[in-house]
């Protein structure tokens, strides 16, 4: 693996091998429904990446290494921008967060309570908002 690959990774997309996260993917607009109804239940994150952004990738690898939220403490999606920007469009509409890359935002009771981008995403930071 290069230099740069090992700084950022050579995957073109989210790595389950190696963190904590038990991703759903994002992947059709009626999910946006779903979630809505999902998050009165339990929080919902969405985490949006650009695949081919080496930023992107940075902060959704430490995203994942830092992740520790409890299994059922939280539900979170997985969304590919370059496959799906629709959604995204879609997710800035619906919760009325202005559309990052990468950018993480938390759903509560069909609102979107939180959310942040690039090197601002920070799971310590997100379990102190699920415990709020």
């Amino acid at each position: 693996m290069s230099i740069l690959g090992k700084l950022f990774g050579d995957s073109d997309s989210k790595d389950n091998s190696s963190s904590n996260m038990d991703w759903n993917d994002l992947t059709e607009l009626k999910q946006l429904d779903e979630i809505t109804e999902e998050s009165r239940e339990v929080p919902v994150v969405i985490f949006k990446h650009s695949t081919r952004c080496s930023i992107s990738r940075m902060a959704l690898k430490n995203f994942e290494r830092e992740y520790n939220i409890e299994k059922g403490s939280a539900k979170p999606y997985f969304l590919d921008l370059l496959e799906h920007r629709d959604i995204s469009n879609a997710i800035a509409s619906r919760f009325g967060v202005m559309h990052q890359s990468p950018q993480l935002i938390l759903i509560k009771q069909g609102t979107a309570v939180y959310d942040t981008s690039h090197s601002d995403i920070d799971a310590e930071t997100l379990k102190n908002k699920l415990a709020s």
